[in-house]
């Protein structure tokens, strides 16, 4: 989730109960060209392990040298492959999705991979291109046969983006079809789901995604569900905007405040999801420019709605 998954939002995930985080993307160019962002887009904090750090390019030679970067340099517990961007700037580029065409380039680049670096190498891919060029199957074979230690397959295609239902159908022939761990993503919104498609796929793990934008719980309500089969309440209006200002704090550490408060203007819509009566704050949200605004603008909002909770 490009834009999303910068640390504070992992540590919070992690925090919440996620086994394993996954960075958002960086290019591999713009790790051999030391472009400053890219840089430091691979801090790693030591309480977010695991945590995979995830690359993205077409061409061999610049993607295994950005993964010996990677290597040497971060302290990352697996490298990830991309190759289910869907966004054309991506694809334009050889990278990303546009991988899924050809499962010979992705066991040579895989394999590349994997012989030039100790981290273990994982890869993220979509079922396929478009529903004429669905080789999830035999692009997750060429996976395991590279070297590639997990797959994880998002059950839409490049032309679908992030629109229509995802096929967990394709999902479960990848994982009868492969002997290393296949990790499902794509539609899992609720700890029932995540539990029936791993009873029903048999995958070794889901990713959560989406689901979990303003809404971590989604993730502790999953593990607990998965280990007890106990379903953990819903979070208050209070515990979801101390999270978002914990968030918040973290972003700004990470980023300073003026840009961590633009940033956290779409993460606040999001943890405000849900709750009721926020047509007002979502929009005054779009004009915080402070901690302090921010803050005020989100309590303000609690304390009116336990006062109507009150009195009803």
């Amino acid at each position: 989730m490009a834009g999303v998954c910068n640390p504070a939002f992992r540590l919070i995930a992690k925090e919440f109960g996620a086994g394993l985080v996954c960075a958002e993307m960086v290019s591999d160019k713009g790790i051999l060209h030391e472009n400053e962002r890219s840089l430091k887009m691979l801090y790693v904090d030591e309480r977010e392990k695991p945590l995979s750090l995830q690359i993205f390019g077409g061409e061999r030679e610049s993607l295994v040298a950005a993964a010996k970067y990677v290597d040497k340099n971060t302290n990352a517990d697996i490298i990830d492959i991309n190759m289910g961007c869907p966004v054309p700037k991506i694809t334009k580029c050889d990278a990303g999705a546009k991988w899924l065409l050809d499962p010979d380039k992705i066991y040579e680049m895989v394999a590349a991979t994997v012989d030039a670096v100790q981290k273990p190498v994982t890869v993220k891919m979509r079922i396929g291109w478009d529903e004429d060029h669905i080789y999830a199957v035999k692009n997750a074979q060429a996976v395991e046969r590279a070297g590639g230690a997990a797959v994880a397959v998002h059950g839409r295609t490049r032309v679908q983006m992030y629109e229509g239902v995802a096929d967990w159908d394709i999902i479960g022939e990848v994982k009868k079809n492969v002997s290393i761990p296949v990790i499902g993503n794509g539609d899992v919104s609720s700890p029932q789901e995540a539990k029936d498609r791993m009873d029903q796929y048999g995958v070794d793990g889901v990713m959560i995604g989406r689901a979990a934008l303003g809404n971590p719980w989604m993730l502790y309500r999953t593990v607990q569900y998965l280990e007890s089969g106990i379903i953990a309440p819903e979070p208050t209006a209070r515990e979801k905007m101390n999270i978002c200002m914990l968030h918040m704090d973290r972003l700004i550490d990470l980023k300073g405040e003026d840009v961590a408060a633009r940033e956290m203007r779409k993460h606040a819509a999001w943890y405000l999801k849900g709750l009721p009566q926020t047509g007002s704050v979502r929009n005054a949200i779009n004009q915080m420019t402070t901690r302090e605004g921010m803050n005020k603008l989100l309590f303000d909002y609690v304390d009116q709605l336990e006062e109507v909770q009150k009195i009803s």
